[in-house]
């Protein structure tokens, strides 16, 4: 029923994490109804996406630069480095402000379900960093989850066993603010009472 370019659309909209083919087809009809000229701003934003966006040279986060600008930056640790799986971490630790040291990027995460092994992965370059650098502590900021507990744990055997003297240490998990100890399930709980400190 739906002429093809507006099909073609929804179905590339539907590709999108979190995108539904309903929330799809809103997206495609609410561009509908903009002027041509917003329409063209939006077309070009996502040609320009793949046009100018690189990866750091150090760290491999996304930037429009050679080296991006938290690599750049003078005023950071470089003895504390943060692993992060995507891009977007990076962006939430430094809207936290709780962080000021350098990152490495690691592109994803081990899932051998979805055929992802640490070839795939910014393990090797991480590892060649550490050698050659004056990092005194990695922080494995992955995920809390499965494949981001195998991640780290995988990064923890390669630093071992290449012999790297570095302090290697993990994000703490636990309760979010906010939340109730009755709707916590065990694991969360569990880590919660391994990663308690003295109260301040």
């Amino acid at each position: 029923m739906l002429p093809e370019s507006v099909q073609n659309l929804i179905d590339e909209f539907s590709k999108l994490p979190g995108i539904g083919p309903k929330s799809a087809a809103r997206l495609t009809f609410y561009l509908l109804t903009k002027p041509r000229e917003e329409i063209l701003q939006f077309g070009e934003a996502v040609s320009a996406l793949m046009e100018n966006i690189k990866y750091c040279k150090e760290c491999f986060n996304i930037t429009d630069r050679e080296i991006c600008k938290v690599c750049d930056d003078d005023k950071r640790n470089r003895k504390l480095l943060a692993v992060v799986e995507e891009p977007l971490d990076v962006i939430v630790l430094e809207k936290s402000g709780a962080f000021g040291g350098v990152y490495h990027v690691l592109g994803g995460h081990i899932s051998p379900l979805d055929g992802i092994g640490p070839e795939q992965l910014r393990i090797k370059q991480l590892v060649e960093r550490l050698k050659g650098n004056e990092i005194s502590e990695v922080i494995l900021a992955t995920n809390p989850d499965l494949e981001g507990e195998a991640t780290a744990s995988y990064i923890k055997e390669e630093i071992s066993k290449n012999k790297i003297k570095v302090e290697i240490t993990r994000i703490a998990r636990g309760l979010p603010v906010g939340g109730d100890i009755e709707y916590a399930d065990e694991i969360t709980l569990k880590r919660s009472l391994e990663g308690r400190r003295a109260y301040e």
